[in-house]
């Protein structure tokens, strides 16, 4: 009898299979929301391009079937930037966890939002830097520890939901692993944006994150963040909360339409042709 193969299996690199990701992490089922978004769109895989630094995360593009780069430490947003100028008709995906989104490379996550650069980026948010062994992270909220904050963060943590909108981000969400239907549709609408998205995902680390705060199975974690992450409908970024005890404001906050950088450059180019011209 002839096996029938998975209707996702094509989208995914079987060769490289089991993942090196841990069990009950959440980064699989952010994996597969996005692969079914892609197929519900019938998009060309050979169209997609995935870039990833450092970290958990980072191992994206070693477990889907486009085509990828695995670049430095938060570098990946000026990669993927220089991707698209050179191949506009390419869409292309920043995935990447909330250490190399928002720390090491959260220079680059303003300057991109603010240039409304033509891609989408996707920051897994697991509250921790997972591949190097547990340290606080720039989301890591108050009240929870880390190897390296073991009495709790001395400072308060990033809510990337604002800066992302702060600086200009065009599309941005914000969902968890509780949600793999809504958040499949997000992606399917950042897959389809003009201009700069950003979608955070609330996620499940439940071998570094949840060992430290005392969650004994990756299903008590799990329903941590299915209780905090509460779907507000209607309201601006900067009306979110970002808060381990009481709430996770989980929604769609921004969806405009804007001149895209690529569209600015070629605008800028257009006048400076234009006026040589009647100088001439």
């Amino acid at each position: 009898m002839e096996l029938e193969l998975h209707p996702l299996e094509k989208y995914i690199r079987t060769e490289k299979m089991p993942t090196t990701w841990c069990p009950g992490c959440g980064i699989g089922t952010e994996a597969q929301a996005f692969i079914r978004a892609v197929d519900e769109l019938k998009i060309d895989p050979k169209k997609i391009v995935i870039v990833s630094g450092i970290g958990c995360t980072g191992r994206m593009p070693h477990y889907l079937r486009f085509d990828g780069a695995h670049v430095l430490h938060g570098r990946a947003i000026p990669v993927a930037i220089g991707i698209k100028l050179a191949r506009p008709d390419l869409k292309v995906v920043v995935w990447g966890g909330d250490g190399d989104i928002l720390s090491i490379g959260g220079n680059h996550l303003i300057h991109a939002a603010r240039r409304n650069a033509d891609i989408t980026v996707i920051m897994n948010n697991n509250f921790i830097y997972g591949l190097t062994g547990g340290q606080v992270a720039p989301t890591t909220p108050k009240d929870t520890l880390t190897y390296t904050s073991p009495y709790g963060p001395d400072s308060k943590p990033f809510d990337a939901v604002k800066i992302a909108a702060a600086a200009g981000a065009t599309y941005v969400a914000r969902w968890s692993t509780a949600y793999p239907v809504l958040l499949k549709e997000s992606f399917k609408k950042a897959l389809q944006h003009r201009g700069f998205s950003f979608i955070e995902i609330i996620s499940q680390c439940p071998e570094i994150f949840g060992r430290i705060n005392g969650f004994k199975d990756p299903y008590g974690l799990y329903q941590k963040i299915r209780k905090i992450g509460q779907i507000r409908r209607g309201i601006g970024p900067f009306e979110t909360k970002y808060d381990w005890n009481e709430e996770i404001t989980l929604g769609e906050f921004v969806n405009k339409d804007e001149p895209t950088y690529l569209e600015q450059l070629s605008q800028i180019i257009k006048e400076a042709q234009e006026s040589g011209q009647d100088e001439a």
